[in-house]
């Protein structure tokens, strides 16, 4: 399945359309943000960071989404009015509190934004609250955060999805979506830690795509930030914070690999770092599947016609 947000179409076989990219902007600890429940922020450099991403984007073909983080509903409603005035790119509403996520949500369909919108997340913790929300609102995309307390396995994703799982949620996933009202469902596998589930995390990119059809991706950085020997290396070893920064970018490529359509790879800032990298392996991935099946053809717009066939 290919769906569109915005202007931006995400899914489709490997290879055949580039991978969405989504930064995340305002999160916890951002240096622009000077008040985050007030929505207080350096407007210059968010403007340049978000027009970073756009031209990078133009520049490798992979199109690109704005993560907002926000820790209050003011800032959000604040954070949502800045990103849409100077930008046309999609945007997924992100907070840890659900009250900030209803908020946006509700502030995006009022100002005609919703089409645009992506919610994250539907998960095993979402409430009714913000459910009716989604529904009220229309929302039409959202992630779908596979993340599974009891069973960190390939089959403990799939449950969760489609039946549910036991003292965790007593319907599966997608169809708590449907009843939302959400028809386009954009399934995060949950990437955990390196030794926790990171592995089973990934492998189960291709087995949904494959019983399912749906878009599948992941914050597979996260595995990176958590990976507590690196976070030591950070720290101890002269060349810690390049060696991290390294591995940060390079674990994108691995949902890629694994047959992804999207990556949230965190911080805005890496931007410049990390689009040439999934375009990079976009290229490889749309080499190898048109090279074994003709009629999987690579759209216009991706790297692999971009930046390889045109050259």
């Amino acid at each position: 399945m290919v769906f569109e947000v915005g202007n931006v179409k995400i899914g489709g076989q490997p290879g055949e359309y580039p991978t969405a990219l989504a930064g995340t902007i305002f999160y916890a600890g951002h240096k622009i943000v000077s008040d985050s429940r007030k929505g207080v922020f350096d407007r210059d450099i968010a403007e340049s960071l978000i027009k970073k991403q756009e031209e990078i984007s133009d520049t490798t073909g992979n199109p690109c989404l704005i993560q907002i983080f926000s820790e209050s509903p003011e800032a959000m409603r604040r954070y949502i009015d800045f990103t849409s005035s100077i930008s046309k790119s999609p945007f997924l509403i992100d907070s840890t509190d659900a009250n900030t996520k209803i908020e946006g949500v509700k502030y995006a369909a009022e100002v005609g934004l919703i089409d645009k919108t992506v919610y994250n997340s539907i998960n095993p913790s979402i409430t009714d609250e913000e459910i009716k929300a989604l529904s009220i609102f229309k929302v039409k995309a959202s992630i779908i955060l596979t993340f599974n307390p009891r069973d960190v396995t390939v089959k403990g994703k799939i449950d969760l999805l489609t039946k549910g799982v036991s003292g965790v949620v007593s319907r599966g996933l997608l169809e708590i979506a449907r009843e939302a009202g959400v028809s386009k469902p954009l399934i995060d596998v949950a990437i955990l830690p390196l030794g926790s589930g990171a592995g089973p995390s990934l492998m189960s990119t291709y087995v949904i795509k494959a019983k399912l059809g749906l878009p599948v991706g992941s914050g597979v950085h996260n595995a990176v930030s958590a990976w507590d020997w690196l976070r030591k290396a950070r720290k101890s070893i002269p060349e810690g914070r390049e060696m991290a920064k390294a591995c940060d970018v390079a674990s994108n490529i691995l949902q890629v690999l694994a047959g992804g359509n999207f990556v949230l790879y965190g911080p805005i800032e890496n931007a410049p770092l990390v689009f040439p990298v999934i375009a990079m392996a976009d290229s490889i991935v749309a080499e190898a599947v048109h090279s074994e099946f003709d009629d999987v053809v690579p759209v216009e717009n991706h790297p692999f016609r971009k930046l390889v066939l045109s050259r």
